[in-house]
């Protein structure tokens, strides 16, 4: 008998930061087909904003007790301490699971998280159905992993010892390499010569045949990425990186910090700060919810370098705190007070 069958099977859906990972699996969660998900989100950051977002869906196949968060750093760095309870705590519910979405963060490698499906104690509850890696498509046609590589190539030019290709640029080639599925997002920024380039960009660190998938708001047919059934994990040490050879690996080149402000004039008057800030102090990546005066909805804000989106996201419940509580994710020695300050001006 394939035991296999018996094993519930689990998505990895990595991806540089702001590439649109939870803007998936929430059209995932919204578009199931019928099957029962639960989500594991690795959040960076000290506030679990990805988990919030996802419990704004609201949908009867996946409730608030099924997401369950890791805040305490990368996932595939803390594999025996946050994922394996994670998955205890989905698995030891008494309702049935058909399907568990596993959100990496964005510095994630996810092979050493796949390898962990090896472990015996792992192995004969669960499977890796497949690793869907998800990428920014108007950065890549513009020659670009992410939509901030200046600050980057600045940190490159200023430090002489730097003479191999910087951290980020591994992450998303390791990230690409463990891949069944690539998703190209935000296609609909793209025209067909730049969506071209950036699945040319991709294409170049595939070393098997993928299906590259251009995707607009994360919608994608859900039948396309769930019940594939490649037990990824038999295969995995195929899958050639940049970290193969090392026990673990440090992400001492990256802050995160979260900046709490009081009520927000306006989206676009935060928006105008946010792009500011972006600019100024090289800031990677932005997300969070803001408490806009006057409104009964809570604003969702995320931004990637200055590129700036928000949009009202539900309602403030009862009882509920209204707050505005900012990520703020960029490179080792990232300006904190400068940034507060350009926030709050």
């Amino acid at each position: 008998m394939n035991t296999s069958v018996q094993r519930i099977p689990c998505t990895v859906i990595t991806g540089f930061l702001g590439a649109g990972k939870t803007t998936l699996i929430r059209n995932l969660i919204e578009n199931a087909g019928g099957r029962k998900l639960a989500v594991i989100v690795n959040e960076f950051g000290d506030v679990g904003i990805d988990g919030e977002i996802l419990r704004g869906c609201g949908v009867e196949n996946c409730s608030e007790e099924d997401i369950v968060e890791l805040a305490n750093g990368c996932i595939c760095c803390t594999v025996a301490d946050d994922f394996v309870p994670a998955l205890d705590k989905i698995l030891s519910r008494g309702t049935q699971v058909d399907h568990i979405l596993i959100e990496t963060s964005g510095l994630a490698l996810p092979k050493q998280l796949v390898q962990a499906f090896q472990w015996p104690a792992v192995r004969n509850r669960v499977t890796v159905d497949s690793v869907v890696a998800v990428v920014d498509g108007p950065a890549l046609a513009a020659g670009e992993v992410t939509g901030d590589r200046n600050a980057l190539e600045q940190q490159r030019a200023a430090d002489e010892s730097i003479d191999h290709e910087d951290p980020v640029e591994e992450v998303f080639e390791d990230q690409v390499a463990c891949a069944d599925l690539i998703v190209l997002s935000k296609s609909d920024l793209l025209d067909d010569a730049a969506r071209r380039r950036a699945e040319a960009a991709v294409a170049e660190h595939l070393p098997r045949a993928v299906k590259i998938v251009a995707v607009a708001n994360g919608r994608i047919d859900a039948g396309a990425v769930l019940g594939l059934g490649l037990a990824v994990e038999d295969d995995i040490e195929n899958r050639k990186t940049h970290h193969d050879d090392e026990e673990d690996h440090e992400h001492d080149d990256f802050d995160s910090f979260v900046i709490e402000l009081p009520a927000i004039a306006s989206p676009e008057e935060l928006a105008r700060k946010v792009a500011s800030a972006a600019e100024a102090e090289n800031v990677l990546r932005l997300k969070g919810f803001a408490h806009v005066e006057g409104k009964p909805m809570r604003l969702l804000v995320q931004a990637v370098g200055p590129r700036v989106s928000h949009h009202y996201d539900r309602a403030w419940e009862a009882g509920e705190e209204k707050a505005t509580r900012l990520v703020v994710i960029g490179l080792k020695g990232l300006d904190r007070a400068a940034v507060e300050r350009l926030l709050a001006a």
